[in-house]
């Protein structure tokens, strides 16, 4: 299946305990579903000190399920995403205004 959200792209999360927060897409994991977003469903890790870092209680994005996802258009609103061809190029369009995503 062609990815619909990718590394990069401006989201809001739509379902969760984040709910209506936005955020940058990290990485994206397809086989599993999930991507990682900046500063979203953040959890505590608890690290060992080391030569080379500090240690201590470190806060780490962990991933959402892609289905809890909704990029954002051009208006700051969430939008689903659809796929057209432009110029013989298959490219990723907002469903809510029709703009291209992939320019």
């Amino acid at each position: 299946m062609a990815a619909k959200l990718k590394k990069g792209d401006k989201v809001v999360v739509i379902a969760g305990k984040d709910k209506g927060r936005e955020g940058t897409i990290t990485s994206v994991d397809p086989s599993a579903g999930k991507a990682v977003v900046e500063g979203i469903n953040m959890a505590i890790r608890h690290t060992r000190q080391s030569q080379q870092s500090q240690g201590g209680r470190l806060p780490k994005a962990m991933p959402v399920d892609l289905s809890n996802l909704a990029i954002l258009d051009k208006n700051g609103k969430p939008s689903r995403v659809g796929f057209r061809l432009e110029d013989g190029r298959k490219v990723r369009f907002a469903k809510t205004t029709g703009d291209v995503i992939d320019a």
